[in-house]
């Protein structure tokens, strides 16, 4: 298969600036989380992953989008990071094309040298406003991406947009179970603290995007509540903040403003995991 060569349509958005500084900046951090730099958390499975191998989880949870997409040809990642969820589809299955979209340049740069000689290619563009056509891609996925967007309309339209009739859009997220004016105090803390460490515009309640997928005109709409799943490696971010931080005295390192924010949001996901009755993590599949 011939390398994919295309050129990057450049976009910029005022709205969406405290998420590219975010990523510009505490990108390289993320090594501390994943070797893979795969920029979300893990899907335990016990029969084939390891609860004290944390890459075993992530990569597992690869495993799982790809599975749902069950798509060959163009597909697109909707807020790709340094492209570790595409690099391991890649690597995988040989007959993908990937194409991924970042705000970030750093993402951009690092991650397409990652990607060298494979059929992907990493482009600066807002997932919400893409330069591409109509009907382009044979699936697109969205990891931990659209609640950057605040899980808005326009994340989920913009996707329904881009996909071919009949071909699957994956999101793996969190979510709120209720609305925020719902949450108690410590839920609202968490939310918050979430919010403002990671630059997420907010989380979207699952029942509302429900919703909206079917107004966007989506169907087969599957909804599936993985927490559980999700927890074993979401209790890993004591112990990798803990280890990062140790790793970065011991080297004279300082911490960076932009690292700091992005420890204090891992610290509220982790509190936050534990409050099941105000946050999900699922897993949606829908078709166009």
């Amino acid at each position: 298969m011939e390398t994919l060569h295309l050129n990057p349509k450049l976009l910029h958005t005022e709205n969406n600036s405290k998420t590219a500084e975010l990523y510009n900046e505490a990108t390289e951090d993320y090594e501390f989380w994943s070797r893979d730099f795969n920029m979300h958390f893990g899907y335990y499975s016990p029969m084939s992953t390891n609860p004290f191998r944390r890459d075993s989880m992530l990569n597992e949870m690869n495993r799982q989008i790809y599975n749902r997409l069950n798509a060959k040809g163009l597909l697109c990642d909707l807020g790709c990071g340094m492209g570790g969820t595409m690099k391991f589809g890649l690597t995988k299955y040989k007959d993908l094309k990937i194409i991924g979209v970042t705000l970030s340049d750093f993402q951009m740069e690092e991650g397409n040298k990652r990607l060298a000689g494979l059929n992907g290619l990493i482009l600066k563009e807002d997932y919400n406003h893409t330069s591409f056509a109509n009907d382009t891609f044979d699936g697109c996925m969205a990891v931990e991406s659209f609640c950057h967007g605040g899980h808005s309309e326009n994340s989920f339209r913009e996707a329904y947009r881009i996909l071919k009739p009949g071909t699957k859009l994956v999101v793996a997220d969190a979510f709120l179970k209720k609305e925020f004016e719902e949450l108690c105090i410590g839920g609202s803390y968490c939310y918050k603290g979430l919010c403002n460490g990671w630059s997420l515009e907010k989380l979207g309640s699952i029942k509302k995007i429900e919703m909206l997928l079917a107004e966007t005109g989506f169907k087969d709409i599957r909804i599936e509540d993985i927490s559980l799943r999700v927890a074993p490696s979401v209790l890993h971010v004591p112990f990798a903040i803990g280890g990062f931080i140790f790793k970065k005295i011991l080297n004279g390192d300082p911490l960076k403003p932009q690292s700091i924010k992005n420890l204090k949001g891992s610290l509220f996901a982790l509190l936050s995991g534990v409050q099941m009755n105000n946050f999900g993590y699922y897993i949606i599949t829908c078709r166009k």
